[in-house]
């Protein structure tokens, strides 16, 4: 994937950050690969952040993004990403009911 630079009103939650967003001393507010979520896009605009590089969204080449087949299978990876990160501690009630609340919640976007 490429990296855009943006402005952060042009930001949305669900954006991957391509760099590590810094503040005005250089510390590291986000780190390269952070998911931007809409608590943290409001944070960023009350620091007073302009802008950021994020991933560019890209299909990959030939496949239809509205195709219901390719839909299915990026589900099904989603599921099975969450069952890896899940696979030490889905055994305990909290976490999971917290994997399936997770897994509802994913399957929805």
């Amino acid at each position: 994937m490429s990296a855009i630079q943006i402005e952060l009103e042009e930001a949305s939650a669900g954006m991957v950050l391509a760099e590590a967003l810094l503040d005005s001393h250089g510390g590291v507010l986000l780190p390269p690969g952070a998911v931007l979520s809409e608590s943290t896009l409001a944070s960023l605009r009350r620091r007073g952040i302009a802008g950021c590089s994020v991933l560019a969204p890209q299909e990959p080449d030939g496949e239809d993004a509205s195709d219901p087949a390719l839909a299915a299978a990026r589900a099904q990876q989603r599921l099975q990403r969450l069952q890896h990160l899940f696979r030490h501690s889905a055994d305990t009630e909290a976490t999971g009911q917290l994997l399936r609340l997770l897994a509802a919640y994913r399957s929805r976007s």
